[in-house]
């Protein structure tokens, strides 16, 4: 699959990654997730399973967005932290409790995305779809493929692959 995408194909001027994300049709679907009050999506087709706090294994000397590791139906997955991922500080423990994960495929292995909270599938529209705006973290910038305007809040649409990658090679 080609990063190029022509914008009179699909009405968007977008183009590497996001443009690819964009060019398979008129819509897309995204599973979206909290983390700290702001609305992120993933691309549905990346979502392996929705689960809620699992046991969580600490594996020694992992960097610190690496929770640890779980069992999943008898395969060992590893767990990242998106807010660590993100730069956010941890939530309280109380909180904590009620995390859900996001498992999703990357290189053939099966990562748990912890996160705040899951919420709904939303089909929305190419046309839409925005470029980060210049005022985004730079942090997220590095692992978001851009924005959706959604009745006064922004949803943030994840990169997970960057996301995952940077963790296996820090720059």
């Amino acid at each position: 699959m080609s990063d190029n995408v022509n914008p009179q194909q699909d009405g968007n001027a977008t183009s590497g990654k996001a443009g690819t994300l964009l060019a398979e049709g008129k819509t897309k679907e995204f599973l979206t997730i909290e983390i700290q009050g702001q609305m992120f999506g993933i691309p549905i087709l990346q979502v392996q399973d929705v689960l809620g706090e699992l046991k969580v294994t600490r594996i020694p000397l992992a960097p610190p967005q690496v929770s640890g590791s779980l069992n999943l139906r008898g395969r060992i997955v590893t767990a990242i932290d998106v807010r660590k991922c993100l730069g956010l500080p941890p939530l309280e423990e109380a909180e904590a409790a009620t995390r859900m994960s996001v498992v999703v495929n990357y290189d053939d292995e099966l990562y748990s995305l912890i996160i705040d909270c899951v919420g709904d599938v939303l089909t929305l529209h190419n046309k839409d779809f925005e470029a980060n705006p210049a005022t985004l973290d730079l942090i997220w910038k590095s692992v978001s493929l851009g924005v959706y305007r959604l009745d006064g809040r922004i949803l943030v649409v994840l990169d997970v692959p960057k996301l995952l990658s940077s963790l296996q090679h820090p720059n």
